[in-house]
């Protein structure tokens, strides 16, 4: 049954976080299109493997989290995630939210990605903003029209990675900015508690 745009929408607007272009500053002059380009073509190949594989779910999981770390700069997307708190939080505290968020983001996508096996996706243009690449890519699934997602790409970590994703207009950032904070409101602003069940989330 085909995914409706909006549901479709609301879906990959939930997902996984990203950290905002005012956070990176100095130049991006080390990072060329190409090896952006490279980075996401490698992204969304894996992708494409792994929701395509006929593999379990908790096996989907686990590649997904594999993948995450692998080509996210998941700390940069942890701390923009949680926004004005992780300034307060302690070194110990961010990293165990980080490796929480890390985990929820792989069950949140390794569950609702598998609804995308079949789709096809090719890089389609870039172009450099402030201190980092935006490349471009196009989304084609069965039964519906053509969707951009447009990544963010930095090697500001030391390592050429992506760190924000805007899906068919919509910035995932602000999504999962909102909902981690929700989820941290909801426990009375207590980050330990809130880490404690994103662990068992998503």
């Amino acid at each position: 049954m085909p995914i409706s745009r909006p549901t479709r929408r609301l879906l990959l607007a939930s997902m996984a976080a990203a950290a905002a272009a005012p956070m990176l500053g100095g130049p991006a002059a080390a990072l060329t299109q190409a090896q952006a380009n490279e980075l996401i073509g490698r992204v969304m190949a894996d992708v494409q493997g792994i929701i395509n594989s006929g593999s379990s779910e908790s096996q989907v999981i686990t590649r997904f989290e594999q993948l995450f770390t692998r080509y996210a700069d998941v700390p940069t997307i942890a701390r923009s995630a949680l926004g004005p708190p992780a300034r307060s939080a302690s070194a110990a505290q961010m990293s165990a939210f980080t490796e929480a968020f890390r985990g929820y983001l792989a069950r949140k996508y390794g569950r609702q990605f598998r609804r995308f096996a079949g789709a096809a996706a090719e890089v389609t243009g870039a172009r450099q903003v402030q201190s980092f690449w935006e490349v471009v890519s196009t989304i084609t699934m069965r039964g519906e029209a053509p969707f951009e997602v447009r990544w963010h790409v930095s090697d500001r970590s030391g390592q050429i990675l992506f760190f924000n994703l805007i899906i068919d207009g919509v910035n995932v950032l602000a999504a999962e900015r909102q909902e981690v904070g929700s989820m941290l409101e909801r426990r009375g602003g207590n980050l330990d508690r809130m880490i404690q069940d994103l662990r068992q989330a998503g």
